[in-house]
């Protein structure tokens, strides 16, 4: 059994609550494929009608475990998740608060409808960590906010507030962290009243305009994370990450020259 994804089905509301809190429910691989098998259950299963993702404790997500990089079958633990996500057909809802990082943060935009806590604090820190984007998310963020503040947010690795993420179009609304859940299963619940078929129809159709640009920007991505991934400037913020310093990308040039 993965503990590290809590199930919890209740009326056709499938509540998904990634479950490693001490961790600030930063994904390893059981973490990822257990968030990917159970996209995949809930698909089949006509008893689900909406899901609805969130984190136990203080955070959404701290995005990949730095201490538990892994693959599955050859295939990194979060593409696994990507897969299981692009493929799902139902509505999605999130419900993030504390800290939404890395897979953390982008993993939210496939979700239908995002509702942030007040103390959200969101980062794709991927130019910080010397990598590229991943979860589409240089399509997907483009399309919610905008092309110019997606390069912003992209190129600087900068942290975005809960006001913030309401504000550029993240996030639908904000709530006090107390009742962000609460509010997230309400409106689940309203949605889950309708037939399945009309939902998944529904769905296949906002998925219609933008899966061509999903998975290009997938494919342009896995390409661009394997350029990066270990890669000079990688292996620097790792170092820098692991003895607590700020990286200093700038002495690689120097080197290479």
């Amino acid at each position: 059994m993965n503990d590290t994804v809590i199930q919890e089905l209740n009326d056709g509301v499938l509540l998904l609550t990634l479950n490693r809190p001490k961790k600030k429910n930063a994904f390893n691989l059981d973490q990822w494929v257990g968030v990917a098998e159970a996209l995949d259950q809930a698909r089949e299963n006509d008893d689900v009608l909406v899901v609805v993702l969130t984190g136990a404790g203080d955070d959404f997500s701290a995005g990949q475990d730095l201490t538990g990089l892994a693959a599955k079958d050859g295939m990194p633990g979060y593409q696994i998740t990507e897969n299981a996500i692009k493929e799902f057909d139902k509505p999605l809802i999130a419900a993030a608060k504390g800290i939404a990082v890395g897979g953390g943060a982008t993993i939210l935009g496939h979700c239908d409808i995002v509702y942030v806590g007040e103390s959200l604090r969101l980062r794709e820190p991927f130019t910080a960590l010397g990598l590229a984007p991943e979860f589409a998310s240089t399509y997907l963020l483009q399309a919610q906010i905008g092309a110019q503040r997606a390069a912003d947010i992209l190129f600087t690795s900068s942290w975005v507030t809960a006001d913030e993420a309401v504000d550029f179009g993240i996030a639908l609304n904000k709530f006090k962290d107390d009742d962000l859940l609460q509010k997230a299963l309400d409106k689940a619940n309203e949605i889950a009243q309708f037939p399945l078929g009309s939902l998944r129809e529904t769905k296949r159709c906002l998925m219609a305009a933008r899966r061509e640009g999903i998975e290009i920007a997938l494919e342009a991505e896995r390409k661009a994370m394997d350029i990066q991934s270990g890669s000079p400037e990688n292996m620097e913020a790792v170092m820098a990450f692991m003895q607590k310093r700020k990286p200093d990308f700038r002495k690689l040039k120097a080197e290479k020259d």
